[in-house]
């Protein structure tokens, strides 16, 4: 009894899985189709207007050429104006007239003003030796001893640089060896002292001369 309701129970089950598996085999081919996420659409057509053409422009015409040779024989000639005049004519616009057939007139006008000459490279100073003689010393003046520099009992040797005009005077100093309190009365002794003018090929030059002034107390 057993085995036939086992029996019965597997034919049933079975029966039941075969049927379910056709139907979903079935059903596989009538799938629906899928749906499409892009659409086209027609656009209506839109008017353009048209550009119109640009206007023709008539080409235009070269300019007529004066250095070309005239076509034409002309009339008159006028007379040749002379070499001389024309030589004394300096260079410019505006110097020639001319009317009808009469000779070319000249207006020269006033003369130009003659040209400025530069004045010539003042040369720097140079110092004696060689051929250029050192100058001789045609004034001297002493320097004043400083009250303050006597008190203080300071003595010492002051060494400058002094450029000699072309005249022989004293145009300029400068320090190399100072003392606090005696280069200001060395200066003005040295910017006294006068000297013979210096020559270099006839022609007088401004030199620089190195000078010491001595102060030394009694």
């Amino acid at each position: 009894m057993r085995t036939r309701t086992f029996v019965f129970s597997f034919l049933v089950h079975s029966a039941v899985l075969g049927v379910a598996m056709v139907v979903r085999l079935v059903a596989t081919t009538e799938l629906p189709d899928p749906p499409i996420a892009t659409r086209f659409m027609v656009a209506a057509p839109v008017d353009v207007p048209e550009v119109p053409p640009p206007p023709r422009t008539a080409p235009s015409t070269p300019g007529a050429n004066t250095d070309t040779v005239p076509l034409e024989a002309p009339h008159t000639i006028a007379p040749e104006v002379p070499r001389e005049v024309l030589d004394a004519i300096p260079d410019g616009p505006g110097l020639f007239t001319a009317s009808g057939d009469s000779p070319i007139g000249v207006d020269i006008g006033p003369p130009p003003p003659p040209r400025a000459v530069a004045p010539p490279p003042s040369q720097l100073p140079i110092r004696p030796g060689g051929i250029v003689r050192a100058p001789q010393k045609i004034r001297h003046v002493a320097p004043t001893y400083p009250p303050i520099a006597q008190a203080a009992r300071v003595s010492g040797v002051v060494i400058l640089d002094a450029v000699i005009a072309e005249d022989g005077s004293v145009r300029d100093v400068r320090v190399l060896r100072s003392m606090p309190l005696l280069e200001a009365a060395a200066i003005d002794a040295v910017r006294q002292w006068r000297f013979t003018p210096t020559l270099l090929n006839g022609v007088p030059v401004q030199v620089i001369m190195t000078v010491t002034v001595t102060f030394t107390l009694n």
